[in-house]
């Protein structure tokens, strides 16, 4: 207590615990590399390592360290770098596009992952410095994350990939995302994490309880049977091509080739699925390419990831194949991952440096379709959701959708995530989207993980990782609409704009009414 009142005396801050913050000896590289360990053991909940009981802790600490700054800029620095240290290992994998073309991009790889990582640990440091005028700090910081992370995926196209919330995927927990949604989930992680630093042990025992009882509901939630499966089989493909060699003109004949084997495997599937750009042709340029595939399907609908063109602008597109051929249906991609699928002015730079996007093969980069819809695939399958690739990422993309679906249709190329964690952490999202929509995912992978995932978010069968295979499978059922998918984000919104606003009308009557 002598020790507090000294500190009182010399006129420097204490927290809500009457704990010191900060003090004449602030080290900002030992901060620094504190908050960036403490940052990087929380990336470990994150598939594929699911070490959620590091993470939450990890999370504790790092909100321990920043109630204690002494000023709004110390607690923003050590939240900048507790993120980047937290994004710099959950989005490791973003090296892997620059190392397709070695020779030419991996110079730029180190620059990919240091800018990313601080460029979006920006929104965890603005949230310290908005905390540190809330009280008791430890719960603003709490509060003030969560609505960083919602903004996260969503300012600038959003980026809503390893958030906080995701470590609880595929365990009992996860349930809660059909009625609180991912942000929902970061926010019940980052309270548990805060309620020991405000009060010890009754919060440790608080944060215990609190995760206890979701765990419990998650578990009565998976508890019930689904409904019956549908009659109609599907049948998933994966080729496995490696992206560097995906597009070699001397191989694309041998990858096509594969596929028509696998399609053709007797018995014919109701519906066969390839991956995202699965062939390396344009049906435009080479209509009898369609032909060969419904040859192979005995006329069956086949859909396919594609690229199309209509004249100088190319789009990623996911067609439906049927009968002799023809083109049933098309569904263009409309969110695109900014610098793999295209470049702000693209159009221009590509004119006038030759800069195109990573992942576009033709021209400087797709454009985007006009945005969600549904494939009406007969009765026997119903209404199909398609997401390609990167878009099984965003949550609001779904809810977007002109209708209810009876199920998701993903199709992906996950050769650019590397071998490691990009796959899973990928294949981790699409567990999610199924959790918040009632929906079953069927997610066909040309590299990565073909996988079938229930409505409940389990994955019920997928084909091995790095190798081609094939995989039959029922269509599963359906659950009716979740909370969720009915009202998104808004709940948790309005809860964060209400708690922020309490914390800040207590922060100001504190420094009206000074403490005697």
């Amino acid at each position: 207590m002598r020790l507090i009142q000294r500190w009182r005396d010399a006129g420097l801050p204490v927290n809500h615990l009457n704990l010191p913050r900060g003090g004449p000896r602030w080290r900002p590289g030992r901060e620094a590399a504190i908050a960036a360990g403490l940052g990087a053991l929380m990336a470990l909940g994150q598939a594929p390592w699911g070490l959620w009981a590091v993470s939450v802790p990890a999370l504790a600490a790092l909100i321990w360290r920043v109630d204690l700054a002494a000023t709004p800029r110390r607690a923003a620095w050590v939240a900048w770098f507790g993120g980047a240290g937290h994004f710099g290992l959950a989005l490791s994998w973003i090296v892997q596009p620059f190392l397709v073309d070695a020779a030419r991009d991996a110079w730029m790889a180190p620059f990919a992952v240091v800018l990313l990582a601080f460029g979006l640990a920006l929104f965890w440091a603005l949230a310290a410095a908005l905390a540190c005028r809330l009280a008791p700090r430890a719960l603003g910081f709490a509060l003030a994350l969560t609505l960083a992370e919602l903004l996260r995926g969503t300012v600038l196209t959003g980026f809503p990939w390893a958030l906080i919330g995701h470590v609880w995927i595929g365990t009992p927990l996860d349930q809660a995302a059909a009625w609180i949604g991912p942000n929902g989930l970061t926010l019940m992680t980052a309270l548990a994490a805060a309620l020991p630093v405000i009060w010890h042990r009754r919060g440790a025992l608080a944060a215990a309880v609190l995760l206890g009882l979701v765990a419990a509901a998650g578990a009565a939630r998976l508890a019930p049977a689904l409904p019956a499966d549908h009659a109609a089989t599907l049948r998933l493909i994966q080729p496995n091509a490696a992206q560097a060699v995906k597009w070699e003109a001397t191989r694309a004949r041998a990858f096509l080739d594969l596929q028509l084997e696998l399609t053709a495997r007797a018995p014919v599937a109701d519906l066969t699925i390839w991956p995202e750009t699965a062939i390396p042709y344009l049906l435009e340029d080479y209509p009898e390419v369609a032909r060969l595939i419904t040859d192979a399907s005995g006329g069956k609908p086949v859909a396919l990831g594609i690229q199309r063109v209509e004249g100088a602008r190319y789009w990623n597109s996911l067609r439906l194949l049927r009968g002799q051929g023809e083109v049933a249906q098309t569904y263009d991609k409309h969110h695109l991952v900014p610098f793999g699928e295209y470049i702000p002015y693209g159009d221009r730079l590509q004119d006038w440096f030759g800069i195109g996007a990573f992942a576009a093969q033709a021209g400087g980069g797709y454009s985007a379709g006009p945005g969600p819809r549904l494939l009406d695939l007969g009765p026997a399958l119903g209404l199909a959701l398609p997401l390609i690739c990167y878009e099984a990422v965003f949550p609001q993309d779904l809810r977007a959708a002109p209708g209810r679906a009876g199920w998701i249709l993903q199709v992906t190329n996950d050769a650019w995530f590397g071998r490691y964690s990009g796959p899973f952490q990928h294949l981790a999202q699409a567990r999610l989207r199924a959790v918040e929509q009632g929906l079953p995912v069927l997610r066909t992978a040309n590299t990565g993980v073909t996988a079938v995932i229930d409505a409940r978010g389990r994955i019920r069968a997928q084909l091995a990782f790095g190798a081609p295979g094939a995989l039959d499978t029922p269509l599963p059922a359906a659950l009716p609409p979740t909370p969720y998918a009915r009202w998104g984000d808004a709940p948790v919104l309005a809860a964060l704009l209400v708690l922020l606003a309490a914390l800040a009308a207590r922060a100001l009557r504190r420094r009206l009414v000074p403490a005697a």
